[in-house]
């Protein structure tokens, strides 16, 4: 994670963001997101993720969560960034019908050659006063409908 942005208190809730390297439209068929939702699920049941908003768009992820049980936000979120960028980059290559790959796949390489599915920070924001809490998740709840792919907040799945 960037040194520029930090979790202040790791058991404290958070509005996060993670996108894909390049914002890269990767995560657009249900599929790929139903990867990062199970990962999600996983990690509430048994690594101590508490998450109270989420939103997967076509190249983002948006969280209101918090760590319980003496876990650490940060380590809870690398885990499941580690093991959703490894899958989905799998899920990508042998989808013999996904037309994208062939371009989708070297926007995501280092210059090692080596598969960077995620950018490394969280940009993380501290959630501490009601109004902020409610900001945020007016905003997750609005952004399928700013992106045009929902008309309303709740169509969105």
């Amino acid at each position: 994670m960037s040194r520029r942005y930090k979790i202040h208190d790791q058991e404290d809730l958070h509005f996060l963001t993670y996108a894909v390297l390049g914002w890269v439209d990767a995560l657009s068929r249900p599929e790929y997101k139903n990867i990062i939702v199970d990962s999600l699920a996983h990690c509430q049941q048994e690594k101590g993720l508490a998450l109270f908003a989420w939103c997967v768009m076509s190249n983002h992820v948006h969280l209101i969560a918090k760590a319980d049980g003496g876990g650490r936000l940060q380590d809870i979120l690398r885990d499941h960034k580690k093991f959703t960028a490894k899958k989905v980059v799998e899920a990508i290559t042998a989808n013999l019908q996904e037309s994208r790959s062939a371009w989708m796949l070297p926007l995501l390489k280092s210059a090692t050659g080596a598969i960077h599915f995620w950018q490394h920070d969280l940009h993380p924001i501290w959630l501490r006063t009601p109004a902020v809490i409610c900001q945020k998740l007016d905003y997750i709840h609005e952004n399928p409908v700013q992106a045009g792919l929902v008309a309303e907040p709740h169509h969105y799945l």
